[in-house]
């Protein structure tokens, strides 16, 4: 057994509203310079729909991810090194920036510096690559604007698989919103299609990052990565990707995207793992084993085998801390609440999702009945306006057990506590049939709905010693120095910095002090 930590993430998507304030906050941190006007580090799309590039789910058509050949061994779906090596020139499983969309601003300096005349100016649209007018015609939220309609949910590569599942009526139309970084894989595609080298995944942390120095912009990684989360910096002809911000988190700080989410939706904290059955677990035979077999390569951090091979790994001791109070262990392990997007690609995704719940109360509350008793909740979940068949596609692999499970464990707590908090006698049957105690259903209560700052982020630093010298780091590795690989320039004296911003501070240039008032 050999003992690796991973910062990991889950996301409870019945809190997630759609202000894409997580995607705009991360798009100033990282993404606001030359040659990354398209990428979306975080973005949030609207289920069902097409997601951002268009169809990156097509896995026939994109080729990413692993398959497993009849011997039982991981292959990536692009070919191996001869395929490759024969298309190093030539990639032809590449998104197009019609995929993606060709970025766009505004003439706003027409409004200001038109004549006078009879007609009202506008600010009519440029793209912010040629800078030549442009017709917007799609974007990485465009499904957001007609997200269930049958002129963009039909093409969901999910919803063509399901077929005559999904329907578009109004009466059964459905949406919700999946907020999307890359996954930070514990068994990554895309380092291993990476032909320099150039993307690695950190040892101490799992986080998987790009080497600026070492790229050669072969764009192998972008096709093997099965999320698309791999962007191509047209100017610096390097690849990038979300970077977990570990800046922030050496600091002890949580990511950009998490600190600004509005609806408290995010968690973060460290797993330990038996880094020596990854391979065997992603190699499973059949694709609904995947969930509970990644499931079971997280270690019980409070065992205390795990923690003596822990010690002997070299994980330092205030990870294995970190990893005993993990809200996220707890969600994915104990719970058994959070699950996985697309394990079937056999990359073992540590960004976990805990599915939608909301709309089942309304819709039983609707019809005439107590839309927060267990009974009437149980009996509706099958029978979902957001088919579990749907879930299942995207968490499990098709498999519809374990999306019903975290439900009706989401449901059982709802009613459980409902009655709690009304002073009556809650119905310990409903414990019983979901696998749960009360002690359990108040640790989830807890951790869903009442949980602070420091127990939604759990995040040990890179060295307590230097946990205050870290901070300052974001500041001098990001990516927009002057002379830098994003060559964006440094920010003027008084811009907030996002990546380092720290939600105990209050930046004056965002709040004005008393004396600037004067």
């Amino acid at each position: 057994m050999r003992v690796l930590a991973q910062l990991a993430m889950v996301m409870n998507l019945d809190k997630c509203i759609g202000c894409h304030t997580c995607s705009v906050t991360c798009k100033q941190a990282w993404t606001n310079r030359a040659g990354t006007e398209y990428a979306w580090f975080n973005n949030v799309e609207t289920r069902p729909g097409q997601g951002y590039p268009r169809r990156y789910e097509d896995q026939d058509r994109w080729k990413g991810g692993w398959v497993r050949t009849r011997g039982g061994k991981l292959r990536l779906r692009a070919g191996g090194r001869l395929k490759r090596l024969g298309t190093v020139f030539a990639n032809p499983d590449l998104p197009g920036i019609d995929d993606y969309y060709e970025p766009w601003t505004y003439d706003y300096a027409n409004l200001l510096e038109a004549p006078l005349g009879d007609d009202v100016p506008t600010a009519a649209p440029r793209s912010a690559i040629t800078g030549e007018p442009a017709q917007p015609s799609w974007g990485p939220n465009w499904d957001d604007d007609l997200g269930g309609s049958t002129e963009h949910g039909v093409r969901d590569p999910l919803v063509e698989k399901l077929g005559s599942k999904i329907k578009f009526e109004f009466e059964q139309t459905f949406m919700f919103y999946l907020p999307r970084i890359c996954e930070h894989c514990l068994n990554p595609s895309c380092v291993a299609s990476c032909p320099s080298g150039a993307m690695y995944k950190r040892e101490e942390d799992g986080i998987v990052l790009v080497d600026q120095d070492a790229c050669r912009g072969w764009r192998m990684c972008v096709t093997g990565c099965p999320y698309k989360k791999v962007y191509f910096n047209h100017k610096t002809g390097k690849a990038e990707k979300c970077t977990f911000c570990y800046p922030r988190l050496e600091a002890g700080q949580p990511t950009v995207c998490a600190e600004t989410c509005v609806g408290r939706l995010r968690y973060i904290g460290v797993v330990l793992y038996d880094a020596d059955r990854v391979t065997a677990a992603a190699s499973v035979p059949d694709e609904h084993d995947l969930y509970p077999a990644q499931r079971d390569l997280m270690l019980d951090p409070h065992d205390p085998a795990v923690v003596k091979a822990a010690e002997a790994a070299g994980v330092p001791h205030d990870w294995i801390t970190a990893a005993q109070r993990s809200p996220v262990y707890q969600l994915i392990h104990d719970y058994r609440l959070a699950l996985p997007l697309h394990p079937e690609y056999r990359t073992m995704p540590m960004v976990w999702y805990i599915p939608p719940l909301s709309p089942v109360v309304d819709a039983v509350a609707g019809s005439g009945f107590d839309g927060e008793s267990g009974d009437n909740l149980f009996g509706a979940i099958d029978t979902l306006r957001i088919p579990l068949e749907y879930l299942a596609e995207l968490f499990t692999a098709g498999d519809v057990g374990p999306v019903r499970l975290s439900l009706r464990r989401l449901a059982a707590m709802r009613s459980y506590m409902r009655a709690v908090n009304l002073g009556q006698e809650p119905d310990d049957r409903l414990l019983t049939s979901v696998g749960l105690s009360g002690e359990e259903i108040f640790g989830m209560y807890r951790l869903l709905a009442l949980a602070k700052y420091d127990e939604r982020y759990v995040i040990p630093t890179a060295g307590i010693g230097q946990a205050h010298d870290l901070e300052g780091i974001a500041t001098t590795c990001s990516l927009d120095t002057d002379g830098g690989p994003g060559m964006g320039g440094a920010s003027p004296n008084g811009r907030v910095d996002l990546l380092s911003w720290d939600s105990g501070r209050r930046p004056d240039a965002m709040f004005p002090t008393s004396q600037a008032k004067r």
